[in-house]
């Protein structure tokens, strides 16, 4: 039983088309058997089948057109079986719109010392349960068929950051044994495959990757090994010896990649999609979006505000609460706080997709670029390395990133 239609035959699952550019940055229509997604998009992570926080509805007002679901964590709980038996991820998450199912790589990557790699897959013990679950290239194939996504990944493997040449060397090359074992196992023709080109964080290697990945008949690219905890710029060095030897007739994906600034410069180097948990995380705890920066709703200073956080802000949260309310809310660790605080900034972020894409469509992105970078004074690179020192403290070695 499957809610995903089967195209016509000699129909490929997706179909891009290149509207206009500027520079590198391009805006785009991405169809897929769920609907037409406009590129450049940001799409909210949906870990286990489910926002953070919110209901299908709430996505849809915002502008979301596609969400991301995690293999892994629907591999182990509730599996998919299950799934399968509700009709596919669609019908058992209630969305109707596209979904793009990752490979689990990342978060076996994460697992560390629970894993381990042999050139037919990954074994590791789930962090649910403590049992063995092992992954191979035709497996992540065979699950993702189950889950019915519109958009598939290959299972890959992510490097660390720092690693040596030959440990970069080493995933790349299995990577993309992997990606050729995945084209061949893929079963449903209503999916489209994307590739994963790697790399680490050596220019020669991240070229040699994509042109590897962008000779093989994937529908589309999903970049990955970045965002691991190197330095911005070293990230965008990466992007930029990867974009070129990518076929620029296919979307390319960025992965985990999704604060303000980010989606910018990523967009400006020719990413069409990208995905992170950030903006729900964030939020959570207490970082609320403006067009000048991250502020902290929980601080004091919020409490006797009586305007919205954002003026002007079309956002249901803006539009309704005060936010003084938003900082009780936060200080009180109420629920309904979780709610609003990610309404406000994937609202935020799909916005930002929206006007980069008219700007690029009117000629004007470059400007409107550097306008936007002038303004918005993203988190420093202390503040995100302490961030993320608290964050693993309290999680530990969890792949959980949502």
């Amino acid at each position: 039983m499957t809610d995903t239609p089967t195209p016509a035959a000699g129909l490929r699952p997706l179909h891009f088309t290149i509207a206009a550019s500027a520079g590198a940055a391009r805006a785009g229509l991405l169809t897929t058997p769920h609907g037409t997604i406009a590129t450049p998009m940001f799409m909210p992570v949906g870990t286990q089948a489910t926002v953070k926080a919110l209901a299908p509805d709430d996505l849809t007002t915002l502008g979301a057109q596609i969400i991301l679901s995690n293999t892994y964590h629907l591999l182990l709980r509730p599996g998919p079986e299950v799934i399968a038996e509700f009709g596919g991820l669609h019908r058992f998450m209630g969305w109707e719109g596209p979904i793009l199912t990752d490979s689990g790589g990342f978060q076996v990557f994460s697992l560390g010392h629970l894993r381990a790699l042999t050139d037919d897959g990954v074994r590791f013990r789930s962090h649910l349960d403590g049992r063995e679950v092992a992954l191979t290239p035709e497996r992540v194939m065979q699950i993702e068929a189950q889950f019915g996504a519109d958009i598939i990944l290959p299972l890959d493997e992510c490097p660390p950051y720092p690693c040596d040449a030959q440990t970069m060397q080493r995933a790349t090359e299995r990577t993309h044994r992997w990606a050729a074992r995945a084209l061949a196992a893929k079963v449903r023709p209503d999916q489209a495959l994307f590739g994963i080109p790697q790399g680490g964080m050596l220019a020669e290697l991240r070229a040699w990757s994509a042109a590897t990945i962008s000779a093989l008949p994937f529908d589309g690219f999903s970049i990955g090994g970045l965002s691991v905890g190197e330095p911005k710029a070293l990230m965008w060095s990466m992007v930029e010896a990867t974009v070129p030897a990518l076929d620029p007739a296919r979307p390319r994906h960025l992965l985990g990649v999704g604060s303000p600034e980010d989606l910018v410069e990523g967009v400006a180097r020719g990413i069409d999609l990208f995905d992170c948990v950030l903006p729900t995380r964030v939020a959570r705890n207490g970082g609320l979006y403006t067009p000048t920066g991250r502020v902290n709703i929980r601080a004091a200073r919020w409490g006797a505000v009586q305007e919205p956080v954002m003026p002007g802000c079309d956002c249901w949260t803006c539009q309704r609460f005060s936010a003084g309310y938003l900082h009780h809310l936060a200080r009180a660790e109420e629920l309904l706080y979780y709610r609003l605080a990610s309404i406000h900034n994937l609202r935020f972020l799909l916005r930002l997709m929206t006007a980069m894409r008219a700007a690029i469509l009117a000629g004007t992105f470059a400007a409107w670029h550097d306008d936007f970078l002038a303004r918005y004074q993203p988190a420093s690179e202390k503040l995100r390395e302490e961030q993320r020192a608290k964050w693993l403290a309290r999680h530990g070695a969890h792949p959980d990133r949502t």
